[in-house]
């Protein structure tokens, strides 16, 4: 028996046919720019130069052990993650007992000057800041830096964090009074427990920020604090740019926040839909 297919169905299967292809196409442009990197880092730099070369090529480990070797990846790694991850806890520390005052308080207009901070860019601070702490004595220091990205983090951080406030029922506020805690002891027992996917999504976000930022780092980074994104900048010469061990310490740099985003995308994708909407 023939069975014919209804106009609206077969337009739903186009649709959803195109849907997928569209989906497909920006996963492909997302994706390739990593395969990418992470194929030539184990190239030469012949290879790389070469299309025919993409997926037929020489595995090799040289540009890792470069990367290491020669241009000492170890120390603006640690200077990376130890300022980012101060970075990240100070701003915490400071945003989220911001946030929740906001939102206990309905401090709108405090809410609207911080986010107009956040939407500034970075580099109409860049010579106040370096001014300031050229003058203190404090370029190429950890604290310069820290002090610097906690600029962006902590508005950030308090941006995210008011609508999760926003959204937990007054109710629980009130029980936990009659039971006797203090203001302290609700906002540490009570509060910060119910908003955790969204403390997970603001920690991850600053952390991320401080990890990749360039802009701070090139003008109060030294010899002693260089991190990441500045070491980059030796594979890069006047003649010359070592695409190997580029690729290589591209791979390194954006290696481990790949790594925690899919282990903390369930989280994040909870947090962030949690503070979109308010119940």
């Amino acid at each position: 028996m023939k069975t014919t297919m209804s106009p609206q169905r077969a337009k739903r299967g186009t649709q959803s046919v195109l849907y997928y292809l569209f989906l497909a196409a920006i996963i492909l442009v997302t994706i390739f720019p990593f395969v990418f990197m992470v194929l030539a880092s184990f190239k030469t730099t012949v290879e790389i130069q070469d299309p025919s070369k993409f997926l037929n090529f020489n595995f090799i480990l040289s540009n890792y052990a470069e990367v290491f070797e020669r241009y000492s990846f170890g120390k603006p790694i640690w200077n990376s993650f130890f300022v980012a991850f101060m970075t990240t806890v100070v701003s915490l520390i400071i945003g989220l007992p911001a946030a929740y005052a906001i939102s206990k308080y309905r401090l709108h207009r405090t809410s609207g000057a911080i986010l107009f901070t956040r939407m500034i860019p970075g580099i109409c601070f860049l010579l106040p800041w370096f001014q300031v702490f050229a003058a203190l004595g404090l370029t190429d220091t950890y604290f310069s830096l820290i002090l610097a990205y906690m600029l962006v983090a902590v508005p950030f951080i308090i941006w995210i964090m008011v609508p999760h406030f926003e959204n937990l029922p007054k109710d629980l506020e009130q029980a936990a009074m009659i039971d006797g805690c203090t203001a302290n002891q609700i906002f540490f027992r009570v509060m910060l427990p119910l908003v955790t996917p969204g403390l997970i999504t603001a920690a991850l976000m600053s952390f991320i920020y401080s990890w990749n930022n360039f802009l701070f780092a090139l003008v109060l980074s030294g010899y002693n604090t260089k991190t990441l994104p500045m070491a980059v900048f030796n594979f890069i010469g006047y003649a010359k740019i070592s695409w190997g061990p580029l690729m290589a310490a591209a791979t390194i740099i954006t290696g481990p926040v790949v790594l925690i985003s899919l282990i903390m995308q369930k989280y994040v994708v909870s947090g962030m839909t949690a503070g979109a909407v308010k119940g």
